[in-house]
């Protein structure tokens, strides 16, 4: 399949910038952020003061080190306006988290955010090979969740039309697939396998359908995933990263021509990787904790957000910004299993590696005595010519000589794990008892 590459124009002049003028412009877009959190929420005030730095002490990027994270518990502390950093008169749009492990975190938006992540989303699109008059089909969930009109304005904002499908419903998925014949799919990659099971059901080859290109985020997928979906649809599959907390989808997106880890929008968004146990600022190329400080946000600012999630800082390659690695999975996500840290993705990568399993997988986390047990449920292809008992011998093994820890492995028939309808898929349940 022939990739789109991007034309001259295609690019706005900051991609193409030099390392010295990106740098100059995020410190000066560095210095107005601390400063209007600092004078507009009394949250950061208060941390700052407590810290004993002010916005003012800020004199390079290396001096934002000396400024204290803002983390999840802090945006529920202050639920649900306390971190605008506007009146909430000026607020043209609220989302907010599922809120599935305490309140929801709220995040709010001025007519002038929304307008940049509209840009940003755009930017995204044409990065993973958009162009004005594609067709987008939008399989995010609407509503508080950021996906669905974040990916929405993005579209039309970069002069595409815009199939507003929203999450579930597959058959229709499908029929609406066939009819309207988009050029590009935007939805959690867990979903996409559910879209193309469907094409199979229904007797369809999805190879041949319209989609050439899917971006797929919200949910960490590894290259395994991304090799199996771009094999099964006959699509590019690139990764857009967002979270509400930062703006939404479009903080970072790769580019279809190099696939080599989303780029990251960094005229709007400072990345820092730091030590998830020190908080110590680590090195480009060093794996840890993902740390990002906004730059232009004014309804809801910040400052050293701890996302949790695992990757690392990769040099400029098809744009002059930096890229992220592969999310390795989030702080807060690792299992660990008798003294063995674990990641949903090292399961994944195993279990696509069979060749004869399909990409659903879930690990049951139980407790037998002082000790936690693992069980990995994954399932067979439907034309698969293993045997499960062979096939979950070659997983039990692997994950043993890879990971580092015993497993039960439950191979089931095709299709017996639950399917993702809206939004993330459900990969860890934990049976121990709570408290």
């Amino acid at each position: 399949m022939p990739v789109r590459q991007p034309a001259p124009g295609d690019l706005e002049p900051i991609e193409r910038a030099s390392r010295d003028e990106i740098a100059a412009l995020q410190l000066q877009r560095l210095k107005w952020s601390l400063q209007h959190a600092y004078d507009n929420v009394a949250h950061y005030k208060r941390a700052f003061d407590e810290k004993g730095v002010h916005p003012s002490e800020l004199k390079s990027l290396a001096d934002l080190a000396r400024f204290p994270f803002t983390t999840k518990k802090d945006l529920r502390d202050n639920y649900p306006f306390g971190m605008f950093a506007v009146p909430r008169q000026q607020v043209s749009r609220v989302h907010a988290s599922s809120g599935t492990t305490g309140k929801p975190t709220v995040v709010g938006y001025t007519k002038g955010d929304i307008d940049r992540w509209a840009d940003l989303v755009a930017r995204s699109i044409r990065a993973a090979g958009g162009r004005p008059g594609d067709i987008v089909h939008v399989a995010y969930g609407y509503g508080l969740f950021t996906g669905g009109l974040g990916a929405h304005y993005g579209a039309e904002r970069a002069g595409c039309t815009v199939i507003p499908m929203s999450g579930g419903q597959t058959e229709k998925q499908v029929q609406l697939i066939q009819d309207f014949r988009p050029d590009i799919i935007m939805v959690t990659p867990s979903y996409m396998q559910v879209i193309v099971e469907e094409f199979r059901h229904q007797g369809l080859d999805p190879r041949e359908m319209s989609v050439k290109v899917g971006i797929f985020g919200a949910e960490p997928w590894t290259e395994a995933m991304r090799r199996e979906i771009e094999a099964s649809a006959g699509i590019d599959a690139v990764d857009i990263y967002g979270l509400s907390e930062v703006m939404g989808p479009g903080v970072a997106n790769e580019c279809i021509e190099t696939k080599d880890g989303p780029v990251i929008w960094e005229d709007h968004f400072y990345p820092e990787i730091i030590d998830p146990e020190t908080g110590e600022v680590l090195p480009d190329g060093e794996e840890g904790e993902l740390v990002f400080t906004t730059l232009t946000k004014e309804a809801l600012p910040v400052i050293r957000y701890r996302t949790r999630d695992l990757t690392r800082l990769l040099p400029p390659t098809a744009r002059s910004f930096r890229r992220m690695g592969k999310i390795v999975g989030r702080s807060d996500d690792m299992l660990i299993i008798r003294g063995v840290n674990v990641f949903p993705t090292q399961i994944e990568e195993i279990v696509l590696a069979h060749g004869q399993l399909s990409g659903q997988y879930q690990l049951v986390v139980a407790r037998d005595g002082r000790l936690d047990t693992l069980e990995v449920r994954c399932e067979l292809l439907p034309n698969a010519t293993a045997t499960a008992a062979d096939a979950a011998g070659w997983v039990q093994q692997r994950i043993k000589t890879m990971v580092g820890v015993s497993t039960t492995v439950q191979v089931l028939a095709p299709e017996s794990i639950e399917r993702t309808l809206v939004g993330k898929a459900r990969r860890v349940i934990d049976q121990r008892p709570k408290g």
